[in-house]
């Protein structure tokens, strides 16, 4: 390590570390199959996605997302990605989820294909960022605690 002894020295030091640390760069990243893989999570549930070019078709599960998710509000929170980066029927997708309910795997394999498509095409990172796709919701359920009915609620006091 070389001892600065004026503001020169300095200021040439700064700008010789400025030039080497520049911003991440992020490189596409696929598998054999020309897939992009990611896992999403939400509170229990975890979502393995699987995309790659095609149709649009969607598959979790081995089932089809209209019979998966029969709400619309879940389909709803699975296509905010792909609107987003407006490549609605531009992806066939394929993804497992295991653990929670329906809304948790929903906002699970919203995550996945949120990270899986930077994956893809790591232009679209800015953007999902943005409106905090690429976010895991740490948020999870308090545990229920001893001497109480729930995780805060007590048990009725009466005085008698």
């Amino acid at each position: 390590m070389a001892t600065l002894q004026s503001l020169a020295d300095l200021n040439r030091a700064n700008t010789a570390t400025d030039s080497q640390s520049d911003a991440p760069v992020h490189v596409q990243k696929l598998d054999a199959q020309g897939r992009a893989y990611a896992t999403g999570k939400r509170k229990d549930a975890v979502a393995r996605v699987w995309i790659k070019p095609g149709s649009g078709k969607v598959i979790i599960n081995s089932r089809p997302v209209d019979t998966y998710f029969a709400r619309p509000v879940l389909r709803m929170i699975l296509r905010q990605p792909l609107q987003v980066a407006n490549r609605v029927d531009q992806y066939d997708i394929t993804v497992t989820v295991a653990g929670g309910g329906l809304s948790g795997q929903a906002g699970a394999v919203r995550h996945g294909l949120s990270k899986a498509l930077t994956y893809y095409e790591p232009e679209l990172r800015s953007s999902l960022k943005r409106e905090g796709f690429l976010t895991r919701d740490s948020r999870v359920v308090e545990r229920k605690k001893y001497g109480r009915k729930k995780a805060r609620r007590s048990f009725q006091f009466s005085k008698r």
